[in-house]
């Protein structure tokens, strides 16, 4: 492993557990759709390519079917309005990323975050949680034309640092992490944790797997 000149880290599922309140904004679009609850169980394995497709999963129940379009209409401005009030409630950091941060500032790495979710709710949400601050540029799902798997936002972030991608890290915690950083040439390090549809995050191969973000800092000492 190389020791990286910028670190970019993605934000559900990697710093934040915010399937508490997209379940809760899954479950109340269904009520009021006069349709049964999902539950947080299923949307933990729905969860990571943005909110239209967490509304497209909760229709049809599945990780790829597209529900009828008419229904996604009339579900897709429900469930915005709803998490634009539940951005934070039930959400959290997960243990070791306030230290994890901290460890990683001192030790003079530069930080960004770059997540799918819309700017509308990332920014309320990392800011209600004390991070914002911590991160020199927070790319969200709709920064860009394009987002992970896609390398765009990875490369974008890299030439806002004024580094080249072999210099640079991801940290997240599914395969359209994976995805993004081989495609963008960057370092790949993932959470053993986090949302990946229910499939161990080793089976994609990242660079290396921990447990907590703090783990990161033993890493980092180790690269050459």
């Amino acid at each position: 492993m190389r020791k990286p000149e910028m670190i970019l880290i993605d934000v559900d599922g990697t710093l934040v557990d915010s399937v508490p309140d997209l379940a809760y904004c899954v479950d109340e679009m269904m009520a009021a759709l006069g349709r049964a609850p999902c539950g947080e169980s299923r949307v933990r394995n729905w969860v990571g390519n943005g909110v239209e497709r967490l509304v497209r999963r909760a229709l049809t129940g599945t990780l790829e079917g597209e529900p009828d379009e008419a229904d996604f209409n009339r579900a897709y401005p429900v469930f915005l309005e709803l998490y634009a009030k539940n951005t934070s409630v039930r959400s959290c950091l997960y243990p070791g990323v306030r230290e994890g941060i901290d460890l990683l500032k001192a030790a003079h790495y530069r930080l960004g975050c770059v997540t799918n979710k819309a700017a509308q709710f990332t920014e309320p949400l990392l800011k209600d949680l004390g991070v914002y601050d911590d991160f020199s540029i927070v790319i969200s799902g709709d920064t860009l034309t394009k987002k992970k798997p896609d390398p765009a936002p990875l490369l974008h972030a890299a030439s806002f640092f004024g580094c080249e991608p072999a210099s640079a890290m991801m940290v997240g915690d599914s395969v359209s992490d994976v995805a993004a950083a081989r495609a963008a040439g960057f370092q790949i390090v993932c959470m053993s944790y986090g949302y990946n549809h229910g499939i161990d995050i080793r089976e994609s191969a990242p660079d290396a797997v921990i447990n907590n973000l703090t783990e990161i800092i033993p890493l980092l000492e180790q690269a050459a």
